[in-house]
């Protein structure tokens, strides 16, 4: 299985040969983990639904605001624990805690409680986020500029394969295993993301023994220092992001992702409610618009993602989204109906996954280790879900006050407008970076 893969990966993108065991373990270790969360987010949907809408909009508050304060967490761990120890404990904690609700909810047979309910949906969706922000934040520790332009798209597909897997298993299990079990299963594959990522720490410290050992400057500790604790202040990422004109330009690219998402899937929500009446065909719709997404994404992973960024620069990577966004919100502002509202969400979903993420990691190449995770993660997590909220809140507003279904629309392809200048700034900054910096 494990040398199959080899071969396949080595074919679809430039992988040197002493890079392919790292690739492996970051393919499999990101498979596992966004498999293990989109096994059990439906898990969270169906606790959304016996919490109420009502009550789930006030968790949306809630997921901010943890969002917020889980960064200083981070980063204290961070400051104070090895890499080695911390990545694979944050990935054992996780499963600990899944196993715990999985047993509260086979106890409690068909019903949940308010309150575990409600932690597990706030838990979960902040979660998500610093999952893959603490993935990403050692593989750019781990990988150059150069070799993370080439083989990022490559591990991203890992993920997007999960993503395919994940909510398959739990269909297929959950009428047997009921939602404790599913919650199991998610514990049994971050179980096996432990795995993943001290196989990964192993591949990354040989690499850092093996540089050490070719260069006669490099003192005998070379290699234990670079996994040692970073030290220094866990709110150290606010700073940084707010001393630095590029940093605070991610941020803007973040919070404006984030607003064109808002308004896409509030649009989503009403068109889907009036086109299908029956709850079980808008849940079919919605299966199939994942499926269309995870397959696009996956394929353009492995084949395209990276040859972009190697031979047009990141900046094509931020900007082809946008843009496309731009064109669909005219377009639905002139039609609005449910055809023009999927292929809109699948534009923009598979684009994110295949071009946006990839290339937004990318970004943080150039960056030092501290950065690439005290300030990463304050983006990545609270700045995201804070603007998750707030324009939730602008979109329920403007829709108060204006009566037309083409007004929202007109917005949000203003906004695309911004978001494809800021991407491509971006990467024009970083693609520049890159050229006035020796080799890698």
């Amino acid at each position: 299985m494990s040398s199959l893969l080899h071969r396949f990966l080595s074919r679809v993108a430039r992988i040197e040969p002493r890079e392919l065991p790292a690739v492996l373990a970051a393919f499999l270790l990101f498979f596992f983990v966004l498999g293990s969360y989109f096994a059990v987010r439906p898990v969270r949907e169906t606790v959304a639904t016996i919490l109420g809408r009502e009550r789930v909009a006030d968790l949306w508050l809630y997921t901010a605001l943890f969002s917020m304060l889980i960064v200083p967490v981070f980063g204290w761990l961070v400051a104070r624990v090895r890499r080695s120890v911390l990545l694979p404990g944050v990935y054992g904690a996780v499963a600990l805690i899944l196993a715990g609700i999985g047993s509260v909810l086979q106890a409690d047979g068909a019903g949940v409680s308010i309150g575990v309910g409600a932690f597990f949906y706030v838990w979960i969706s902040v979660l998500n986020l610093m999952l893959v922000s603490v993935f990403w934040s050692f593989l750019l520790e781990m990988f150059s500029s150069d070799q993370a332009t080439r083989l990022f798209g490559v591990i991203a597909a890992g993920g997007t394969l999960g993503a395919l897997v994940g909510p398959l298993t739990t269909r297929l299990v959950v009428n047997t295993l009921g939602n404790a079990g599913v919650l199991y299963v998610g514990t049994a594959g971050f179980l096996c993301a432990i795995g993943c990522q001290m196989a990964l720490i192993r591949i990354w410290k040989r690499d850092r023994e093996g540089i050490r050992a070719a260069s006669a400057s490099a003192s005998p500790a070379a290699a234990s220092r670079a996994d040692a604790a970073l030290g220094g202040n866990p709110f150290a990422g606010i700073p940084i992001v707010l001393r630095s004109p590029y940093l605070l330009g991610i941020a803007l690219f973040v919070m404006l992702l984030s607003a064109v998402n808002t308004f896409l899937y509030f649009e989503q929500l009403q068109i889907v409610s009036d086109t299908f009446p029956d709850t079980t065909r808008r849940t079919e719709v919605f299966a199939t618009i994942d499926f269309v997404v995870q397959s696009l994404t996956i394929v353009s992973q492995l084949f395209l993602t990276g040859a972009i960024a190697a031979r047009f620069g990141v900046g094509t990577l931020l900007t082809f989204v946008p843009v496309l966004m731009i064109g669909a919100f005219l377009t639905l502002a002139g039609s609005h109906v449910f055809a023009v509202i999927a292929v809109s969400l699948v534009m923009r979903r598979y684009g994110e996954y295949a071009f946006i993420r990839p290339g937004r990691e990318m970004l943080w190449s150039t960056m030092d280790t501290e950065t690439k995770y005290k300030a990463k993660s304050f983006i990545d997590v609270p700045v995201y879900r804070a603007a998750d909220y707030v324009g939730a809140q602008f979109k329920t507003a403007l829709d108060a006050v204006v009566s037309s279904p083409s007004a929202p629309a007109l917005v949000g392809a203003g906004i695309a407008v911004v978001w494809a200048v800021c991407g491509w700034q971006l990467g024009r900054q970083h693609d520049a970076t890159l050229r006035g910096r020796p080799s890698d």
